[in-house]
């Protein structure tokens, strides 16, 4: 199934559950992004068209198995004239998987308008190597998405550069791009970190930030997007990165913020 028809199927379940298939796994749980775009697109739905999404707090409790019936709810904690602050998550037996704390806001009249900062020079998609799919090497849902790495290097490379990312987009035409798409693309990148060691070892987010700029420009359905994340600090076995992402034409997208686990 593409991300798009798994989105579907939460949004026609009767009981609001999902089943993610072993193509969208990350070792051995489901792909954290999926996890977080199901959960994300439940609480767009009650939160309403004219109440966007600002930013989400997302906490990546336990792995959520492939395989297995996923259940998503969500809950509006309060209401504001302008502003509802929600919460999502995503259960498996019983057991919490992820949580998501999100703000949703409509516009308002501001004095304050800053430009975002530009875009960095990078290489064109073209030009940048493409990171395989290799079976039983790369997490399976890799195959899913088409990844060109201009920033950094591949993990487990024994670099020493502090960036890592480059062009990201679907390998299949998913339809409407929005949000919960974004937030399959940004989650594909492998732990910043992950380049700076010279053999395997697992990492997974911890937490991740992703606030998103509105009205979030149109995204074409094949469209390539810019991923740059900078490692800012790291030590025993937590890293913390900051992130952007933009569309090729230079127009920010997102900022994101992770902390991640490594074991080595």
């Amino acid at each position: 199934m593409t991300f798009a028809q798994l989105l579907a199927a939460l949004e026609t379940s009767a009981d609001n559950t999902v089943i993610i298939p072993a193509d969208w796994a990350q070792g051995r749980a489901g792909y954290g992004g999926l996890v977080a775009a199901l959960i994300y697109d439940e609480m767009r739905r009650m939160a309403g068209a004219d109440r966007p999404v600002r930013s989400l707090a997302i906490t990546f409790v336990g792995p959520a198995q492939p395989g297995e019936p996923l259940q998503v709810e969500s809950q509006i904690l309060r209401q504001g004239k302008a502003v509802s602050q929600m919460l999502g998550m995503a259960k498996q037996d019983g057991n919490v998987v992820c949580i998501i704390q999100g703000s949703f806001g409509a516009g308002r009249v501001s004095q304050v308008d800053i430009a975002a900062l530009p875009a960095p020079v990078v290489k064109a998609p073209d030009d940048c190597r493409a990171m395989p799919y290799i079976k039983n090497i790369t997490p399976e849902f890799i195959k899913h998405f088409d990844i060109r790495l201009g920033f950094g290097d591949f993990p487990f490379s024994n670099s020493q550069a502090r960036e890592h990312g480059g062009w990201m987009r679907f390998k299949t035409d998913e339809g409407d791009i929005h949000e919960a798409h974004l937030l399959g693309l940004v989650d594909v990148w492998p732990p910043a970190v992950l380049p700076l060691l010279k053999e395997r070892a697992p990492a997974s987010s911890l937490t991740w930030t992703i606030e998103f700029v509105q009205p979030v420009p149109d995204i074409g359905n094949t469209e390539w997007l810019l991923y740059k994340a900078d490692i800012e600090h790291a030590r025993d076995g937590y890293g913390h990165t900051a992130a952007s992402v933009w569309r090729q034409d230079g127009t920010l997208v997102a900022i994101s913020r992770q902390t991640i686990t490594v074991f080595a």
